[in-house]
């Protein structure tokens, strides 16, 4: 069931392209087509699992429970070692987070959007409070988004 709580950490791999849903993919996989080495692997799994330490941890002190959460990495130049390394090329925020309020087990998170919930933006505000990076007075209000409107570009 949903929010059930693993004895340890489960990492789940993705292929990263919209037109397929980002389906899930086996080690073996990202091995045989050369997508990442071994050892970068073993770098992405030790960068995530240290992650999900720090994380948990944040967010269990502030009362919210860290249910899952997605990361992307890539490969970034180091101009110190020439070479290519893994880097996080990921925010980590409410959009990629499953976030609860540990007492009331309120979603804080996008699944506010996308269970039809209710607005985002007083969910989000209590996570940024919680985590004291946003002042009780701000002036955060909830934006219409359901019409967009066009930009006219200025030509020079």
């Amino acid at each position: 069931p949903e929010g059930t709580h693993l004895e340890k950490p489960l990492l789940e791999y993705c292929f990263k392209k919209d037109e397929l849903n980002d389906p899930l993919i086996s080690k073996d996989h990202i091995f045989s087509f050369g997508w990442a080495t071994e050892n970068e692997i073993r770098i992405i799994d030790l960068m995530t699992l240290r992650i999900n330490d720090l994380l948990t941890g944040m967010f269990r002190a502030i009362g919210i429970k860290l249910v899952d959460f997605k990361l992307e990495y890539g490969k970034a130049w180091n101009k110190d070692t020439e070479k290519k390394e893994i880097v996080l090329a990921d925010e980590i925020s409410p959009d990629t987070c499953r976030l609860w309020d540990v007492k009331t087990e309120k979603k804080l998170d996008k699944d506010r959007f996308r269970k039809d919930l209710g607005d985002l933006i007083p969910a989000y505000t209590e996570v940024a409070k919680r985590l004291g990076i946003l002042h009780e007075q701000s002036n955060v209000t909830a934006v219409n988004v359901t019409k967009l409107s066009s930009v006219k570009k200025k030509s020079k």
